[in-house]
């Protein structure tokens, strides 16, 4: 197994120079020869701006073989990759920005005028230049947050990269003639990550397409051989009178992760298709943990046994005791190649998140059962994930409670069929203030990446609280749960 991704280029181009690595609805087409040729030019253009090996790369760019091909030429060159959503507002982008201080950021060309003065002031740091590159150094930072405080960057190096990515192939059998649909994002760690690596990893080709719409995937399933997408992508697949066993026969794999998937999609997808999707688990702080088995039972409910590699364990969360009972819940705790080197910036966040016997705390409700599957019950914080992205309250509802007149305010999630959980909000108003749901949600649409934003905000007159004052999200949810039904 190689522990450095930018040996998957170098076999590619040795071994099958001409083999087709990615493809586009628009007709473009890149060998795993001209991508090698590709990104050494991208290399050598950043290398022209002053960027050595352990310099951050920062990128906000829309989904696009060029995007693919400057996070090869970062992996090339030894340089950290930090991807950064398009949908983040300024405000945000400046946070990302003076936190990993890049020593170059590359954007849309039409944003470079507004982006310019943070970039400006996110110069970075004098550094020592021309770093050693090897298994333990830094590949990426990629942006997570907590339910408190601001975004925290996960600093992933590059044999977390490679042995996840390779684990992930031989685990769903990835092979060169395989095609993978990819329609996800490009700066979160289930597309960029789990699907692009897994295809570098294999030698296999993609079809890169800028965005997911139902109808058109189905147009492309037909010229692919494996789809991985997050529950949404699924629920809006079984709204296409067109999905059947014939539009998904040339399909040997549908991967589903990111947020959990209803045992209901499960099995009318199969009765629609005759295929089972494979549900897994993974974070941005530890890449993929789990799967459910390529060949075996694929449990609706459940994410899987452990990958090879890594380990999980579940610790009573009232007396930090191993569980060993077969369904005992408890927080679960992972080691394994796959976990991240630490929070960027922040050693006193990374202790806290490590047991003293180097296990990662996930912050996830989980249990095993007796056939060794892992099962997601909940989370130990409030985090909201909502058509596969983390949506972390804090964040929500500082924005919310900067809106003049309104007091406070509570962020949770729902259930919600299309998208897992709808992010809401419970609302507290100033005396005398006079907003409605429209006024406080145009308020803050500038300040929050969309998929933040409340689907619903619940105008109360006072929040629910325990004897210690602290809000009971537990009963808004309770009190909310059927929101969204029907």
């Amino acid at each position: 197994m190689s522990r450095d991704p930018s040996d998957w280029i170098e076999r590619a181009v040795r071994d099958y120079p001409e083999r087709l690595f990615l493809s586009t609805p628009a007709g473009r087409r890149i060998s795993y020869a001209r991508l090698r040729e590709e990104s050494g030019r991208v290399a050598a253009a950043l290398r022209a701006q002053g960027v050595v090996s352990g310099d951050r790369v920062a990128v906000r760019l829309e989904k696009s073989p060029e995007a693919v091909i400057l996070y090869i030429a970062c992996l090339r060159l030894g340089a950290a990759f930090v991807p950064i959503n398009i949908a983040c507002s300024p405000n945000e982008v400046d946070y990302f920005l003076t936190d990993s201080k890049p020593r170059v950021a590359v954007v849309e060309s039409a944003d470079l005028a507004s982006l310019m003065e943070l970039a400006q002031r996110s110069r970075p740091f004098e550094e020592p230049s021309h770093r050693s590159v090897g298994p333990d150094s830094l590949a990426a930072i990629v942006y997570t947050s907590g339910t408190t405080g601001r975004s925290k960057g996960a600093m992933l190096t590059r044999s977390n990269l490679a042995s996840n990515a390779e684990v992930l192939a031989n685990s769903w059998r990835f092979a060169g003639d395989d095609v993978l649909l990819h329609v996800l994002p490009l700066f979160h760690v289930h597309g960029l990550f789990a699907a692009l690596n897994t295809v570098l990893a294999s030698g296999s080709s993609m079809i890169l397409v800028p965005k997911f719409d139902p109808a058109e995937t189905l147009q492309h399933l037909r010229d692919a051989t494996v789809f991985m997408g997050v529950p949404t992508h699924y629920t809006r697949l079984l709204q296409e009178e067109t999905l059947d066993r014939e539009t998904t026969a040339r399909m040997r794999l549908f991967v589903s992760g990111s947020a959990p998937l209803l045992a209901e999609t499960h099995q009318e997808f199969f009765r629609r298709t005759g295929h089972q999707i494979l549900e897994r688990y993974g974070m941005t702080e530890t890449l993929m943990n789990t799967s459910n088995p390529y060949e075996g039972v694929r449990v609706p409910g459940s994410v899987g046994p452990p990958l090879p590699g890594v380990a999980v364990r579940v610790i009573n969360a009232d007396t930090a005791a191993l569980e060993t009972t077969p369904d005992a819940i408890g927080t679960l705790e992972i080691k394994g190649p796959n976990v991240f080197a630490g929070y960027w910036q922040d050693e006193a966040k990374t202790r806290g998140e490590f047991t003293a016997d180097g296990w990662f705390k996930t912050g996830d409700l989980g249990k095993i059962d007796r056939n060794g599957y892992v099962h997601i019950v909940g989370r130990v914080k409030d985090l909201v994930i909502s058509g596969g992205y983390n949506v972390y309250p804090k964040e929500v509802e500082t924005e919310l409670d900067a809106v003049p007149g309104v007091a406070e305010s509570a962020v949770f999630g729902v259930a919600h069929p299309d998208f897992g959980e709808g992010v809401t909000a419970a609302i507290v108003l100033r005396a005398g203030a006079n907003l409605s749901e429209a006024d406080i949600l145009e308020a803050v649409r500038p300040r929050l990446a969309r998929y933040k934003l409340p689907k619903r905000l619940l105008l109360l007159p006072e929040l629910p609280r325990n004897t210690m004052g602290k809000v009971q999200k537990n009963v808004l949810r309770a009190a909310y749960a059927a929101l969204y039904a029907g």
